[in-house]
């Protein structure tokens, strides 16, 4: 094959079509991957998307973490949960939260222009920065917003060091 092949028609003023599939090695390949793309990309459930091409509630929810010299924070909005709905657990570093949104009624017979709203389980882990004591662990729900204190442990505390000057 000549490089004047792979150039474009308009290009080199002949008006022949060009044969892909033989002359360059890399069509198949370049389809396969765009196959496989479009087959990766069309096997997720648009219903579970958020407007701004995050994941939604059904997969896991948004959260913040902070950290004091005394304990890590962590705030996560559930909104249309009771805290009956949720469930906190601790493990090795790692914090879980676990929960369902369920769906209250079927809509037959409606007809929808857009469904944004998604139900379904949901988990979230988040592993933690430091040591925390588990026996003083406080996790509050009120409003549809989780909040989980952990303080740190003794070991875990930061200690200030006192730089000295060498002599």
């Amino acid at each position: 094959m000549a490089f004047r092949d792979l150039l474009p028609a308009k290009w080199t003023g002949e008006n022949k079509v060009a044969r892909r599939d033989v002359d360059f090695p890399f069509s198949a390949w370049e389809r396969h991957m765009s196959r496989m793309f479009d087959d990766f990309i069309s096997g997720f459930d648009p219903e579970f998307m958020d407007v701004n091409g995050g994941w939604g509630m059904a997969s896991a929810p948004r959260a913040d973490v902070s950290e004091t010299d005394k304990e890590i924070e962590i705030t996560v909005d559930l909104p249309g949960l009771d805290e009956k709905d949720v469930d906190v657990m601790l493990s090795n570093g790692v914090l879980t939260i676990r929960g369902e949104k369920k769906s209250e009624h079927e809509d037959q017979g409606k007809n929808f222009f857009r469904r944004e709203r998604s139900f379904g389980s949901f988990q979230r882990s988040i592993s933690l920065p430091a040591e925390v004591d588990t026996e003083k662990v406080d996790a509050t729900f009120k409003k549809g917003v989780l909040h989980v204190k952990l303080p740190k442990t003794e070991a875990a505390l930061q200690k200030k060091v006192t730089v000295k000057a060498a002599e």
